[in-house]
């Protein structure tokens, strides 16, 4: 009687997983769906950063096979630092997608500080505004949008893309951080406030609370503005001021692409986006689910 318990207890351990708990049908089915989603959501990427390293014959002769000897080739990427103007369009991308992420981040705190802490007629109007932002996409307004850039003699400038991300950025990133800063203990607030602080100095202290918040709108802002090719093409097209998204169009002709250059522009692109999201994964989604629970 003693084995047989003995032998029923190793097998149910068996069954359970690291976190100990059991792998059920239910279970198993939930998993087997993640990693097939996972595998559709890295198998294009991973296609592309292959491809990059073969010549143009071997990536129509078999796009699925690994380079070998005879078909591995970084001509591609050579072509990409010779050819064009590919490290200034890298530093155009990087100067406009941080200084974005940081206007974002000061002007989206201090509304959302100031939606939730003052009790005005409008605060819910303003809030209400912030999500009708959300839902109506910024390149309807494109041609206003242009109109207002020739107007400030902003275009084919830098300052344009940034100006126009900001806003774009905004509604979101201030709807997230109301959420947020509602959770922030009134205690901590009003022990602050007795202690002397003024708003500003109440505003940093409870900032940390919020950290999460922060992570998941600075992963947020980044990711539209690094990748869009629309307002780059309108306000900034010129060579000296395309970013990495505009820069990789010139290796796509009309009768001839360079393939091997086209997808090593491609990966290099993505090289930001990648170690953004590596990095700070744990934060971005910690910050993203606990924002829309809140």
């Amino acid at each position: 009687m003693t084995i047989t318990l003995s032998d029923e207890s190793a097998t149910h351990t068996a069954r359970k997983s690291g976190d100990g708990r059991a792998w059920t049908a239910d279970r198993i089915v939930v998993h087997a769906l993640l990693i097939f989603f996972v595998l559709l959501a890295i198998g294009p990427i991973l296609l592309v950063v292959m491809n990059s390293f073969k010549t143009t014959p071997a990536i129509f002769g078999g796009p699925f096979d690994l380079p070998t000897t005879r078909t591995f080739g970084i001509d591609g990427y050579l072509r990409v630092f010779t050819r064009g103007n590919f490290l200034l369009n890298y530093q155009n991308s990087l100067i406009v997608t941080v200084v974005t992420i940081v206007l974002t981040i000061v002007t989206a705190t201090l509304a959302a500080y100031g939606l939730v802490e003052y009790k005005v007629r409008l605060a819910p109007v303003l809030a209400g505004l912030f999500i009708v932002g959300i839902m109506l996409p910024i390149r309807l307004g494109t041609v206003p949008i242009l109109e207002i850039m020739i107007s400030w003699n902003l275009i084919d400038t830098l300052t344009a893309l940034i100006l126009v991300y900001t806003a774009m950025s905004i509604p979101i990133a201030v709807t997230l951080m109301v959420a947020y800063f509602r959770t922030v203990p009134t205690e901590l607030k009003e022990a602050a406030r007795i202690d002397g602080a003024g708003e500003f100095r109440t505003f940093l202290i409870a900032l940390p609370v919020v950290k999460p918040g922060l992570a998941a709108v600075a992963t947020l802002t980044m990711l539209p503005v690094w990748n869009d090719l629309w307002f780059p093409l309108v306000l900034a097209p010129s060579k000296s001021n395309q970013t990495v998204t505009l820069g990789v169009q010139q290796f796509v002709g009309q009768f001839l692409s360079d393939y091997p250059a086209l997808l090593a522009a491609l990966t290099l692109g993505a090289v930001p986006l990648i170690l953004l999201y590596v990095i700070f994964s744990r934060q971005f989604i910690k910050g993203l689910s606990q924002g829309v629970g809140k």
